[in-house]
């Protein structure tokens, strides 16, 4: 299951399940082939084997997948891609339209209406073809997805869920016509691993409310916790903030400067990608932008693409009106920093393929110029992950390169995975993050004071001390800007001479893709200000309070993505190289850690929505040193080449 990354209190880590194979840095396993017919090995799921049987399901139910086919020399597509994305290069910025991509990687028309006909033939559904070809999407019965690749699909109770998947590796019948056997990369979707058998087809009301507790701070060192025990240095310390507006972050980052110029992400479009639709989120942005003067959104700025109301599915294992905050979260970051860019919402039906079909089809459709997405599985561990969902996203991501979209992935809120350093073998990065032609977005904490300047600003990896009996307990890790080296892609071209070997090859003597690339605050205690309308005891209302995560620093990069395309006059497409050339100038800010200890003190509301039910207080200690990513001069693993600096907007190159 692919969750949203956005913190209020802590991070919740949930990842997909799928077929296990092995890391995509090593060699694919051997699978013993079924007499007859054409096995595609490593599609059985190896979880399974640690789940228990629970029959088969109806075979009447209705299974949606879809067909990866075989891509036409993805080598010579990655080259041209290095040679399109270098400012450098003489074709910089001449990106691919869909026709000419098609034209060049997709397999031919021919070839796929041999497949889409096999498909029919076998009284399967093709619902749309992605990506010229390179992406069949389908659907059948049970019983037609058994007798068509040569499996069992069964029920499957796991970690206290009943999911389904297929029993063995899947298979493509032996007078299966040879050009389909040969296009046929991976079967994406029959094993549903996270997937729990029980649909619901409406969306919930809006979530519980939630609200900052007071006291806390309106910038950086306004009130100071008087009344609280002083921090171990003996000192005491300032209350949070109450959550960063969007002038605050406008000033800290440069986007004032840029809104005076008439730069203002006008001209370019965003798309946000995120499970189901909130459906209040007109009406909560046009509050939040009249209350904090940004203005208000024109007719056609903002639109969505979702479901019909009766399209939704999987809302209570999804958790969908939880969805619903990093929609508005998305939107107000995005609307914040680039107040004059078109923003496109696109809601999947569910947080499980729905979603996966949807980040797709807005890059097949060419939805926008910059594609922010606020969610990820928390691991790269292909046996979680399954290998045909990692191919799925190699090729969009790829694809959306090439045709000139920058594509944004939070990086996550756990850190390296090692709980602060306390179970190392469990160390990982966030996919779809870590995918080589993604801009992994890793976060910040931050402080910005009175006249919205950044007075401090370091990695966010936080620890707590609760107050207990009058003094501060133990401190304990709790969350962090996602960041490490990845299992399951080779270094970059754009990395290379950039990552310290002691990251790159932090796994093996080969150098490994790492993240993140690049970072915007996410830290949840200096945060940002939302306003959504959620349910309170007194009833469904507006209201605000603050919020992070790494899904607050992927729109908030993003909205500076669109001001920069703007000022380019021309999509950047591909940022990664970009980045890492102008890692050490004045175009970001190099983020390291505190030189002493840093800390602020905050309150929490017991209930979460006012003071009746009591307060509790916490000290937070600002990047902590106790995972395996750290901030240092230069590229490090916890905040990538650094944030956005003094001329960001100015190194911006033109196209040739």
């Amino acid at each position: 299951m692919l969750i949203p990354s956005t913190l209020r209190y802590r991070v919740t880590a949930v990842v997909a399940l799928g077929a296990a194979v092995v890391s995509v840095l090593g060699a694919t396993p051997a699978s013993a082939s079924r007499p007859g017919r054409h096995t595609l090995g490593g599609s059985k799921p190896r979880w399974i084997g640690q789940a228990k049987d629970a029959g088969t399901p109806a075979p009447v139910g209705t299974v949606q997948f879809g067909l990866l086919l075989t891509m036409r020399d993805q080598a010579g597509a990655e080259a041209r891609l290095a040679a399109l994305s270098d400012p450098d290069s003489a074709s910089y910025g001449q990106y691919l339209n869909n026709a000419q991509f098609t034209a060049a990687y997709a397999p031919s028309a021919a070839d796929v209406r041999s497949v889409t006909s096999w498909l029919t033939g076998q009284g399967l559904r093709v619902r749309d073809t992605l990506a010229g070809g390179l992406y069949v999407e389908a659907s059948g019965t049970v019983a037609q997805i058994d007798k068509t690749f040569g499996t069992t699909v069964r029920r499957y109770t796991y970690e206290g869920k009943t999911v389904t998947a297929n029993s063995t590796d899947l298979s493509l019948p032996s007078d299966a016509p040879a050009v389909v056997t040969g296009l046929v990369n991976a079967v994406v979707g029959i094993d549903q691993g996270s997937l729990l058998k029980k649909p619901a087809d409406t969306l919930p009301p809006p979530s519980d409310g939630f609200r900052a507790g007071t006291p806390c701070s309106s910038y950086y060192g306004e009130k100071v916790a008087t009344t609280l025990p002083a921090a171990p240095d003996g000192k005491k310390k300032p209350y949070v903030v109450c959550g960063y507006t969007p002038k605050q972050y406008q000033s800290a980052y440069g986007v004032t400067e840029q809104l005076k110029r008439g730069l203002d992400g006008r001209g370019v479009t965003v798309a946000v990608t995120d499970a189901y639709a909130s459906p209040t989120i007109a009406r909560d942005v046009r509050t939040y932008s009249r209350k904090y003067g940004l203005p208000a959104l024109e007719p056609g700025q903002f639109s969505q693409i979702t479901p019909p109301a009766d399209g939704y599915t999987d809302t209570e294992l999804c958790d969908a009106s939880g969805w619903y905050g990093e929609e508005t979260l998305d939107i107000e970051a995005v609307h914040t920093m680039a107040p004059g860019a078109r923003i496109v919402y696109v809601g999947a039906p569910n947080c499980l393929a729905g979603l996966d079909e949807a980040w797709a089809q807005t890059i097949d459709d060419h939805v926008a110029d910059i594609v922010t997405n606020s969610w990820g599985s928390g691991t790269d561990d292909v046996e979680l992950l399954g290998a045909e969902t990692v191919k799925f996203y190699q090729l969009f991501s790829l694809k959306a390169a090439l045709t000139g979209i920058t594509v944004d992935f939070s990086s996550g809120d756990a850190g390296d995975q090692t709980s602060g350093g306390t179970d190392l073998p469990s160390k990982s990065v966030s996919f779809p993050s870590d995918l080589p032609f993604v801009t992994a977005v890793g976060g910040t904490s931050v402080g910005i004071d009175k006249r919205g300047n950044r007075v401090w600003e370091h990695g966010w990896q936080n620890a707590y001390q609760t107050l207990t009996d009058g003094a501060w307990g133990p401190s304990a890790y709790t969350s962090g800007g996602g960041g490490g080296t990845s299992i399951l892609f080779p270094q970059p071209f754009y990395q290379r001479g950039k990552v310290p070997s002691s990251i790159s090859k932090y796994f093996s003597a080969t150098p490994a893709r790492t993240t993140p690339d690049i970072s915007m605050p996410g830290d949840p205690n200096t945060g940002f200000r939302v306003g959504q309308t959620q349910t309170f005891p007194d009833g469904v209302h507006y209201d605000e309070y603050r919020i992070g995560g790494t899904s607050l620093a992927s729109p908030l990069l993003a909205g500076m993505q669109a001001i920069a395309n703007q000022k380019a006059r021309h999509p950047l497409g591909f940022v990664n190289p970009l980045y890492y050339r102008e890692l050490g100038t004045s175009a970001l800010h190099d983020v390291t850690a505190p030189s002493t200890p840093l800390y602020e003190a905050r309150t929490n509301f017991v209930n979460g929505i006012d003071a009746s039910g009591g307060l509790s207080y916490i000290l937070r200690q600002v990047d902590v040193q106790t995972t395996t990513i750290h901030s240092t001069p230069g590229y490090d693993a916890e905040t990538g080449v650094g944030v956005p600096g003094e001329k960001f907007f100015s190194a911006v190159p033109g196209r040739r």
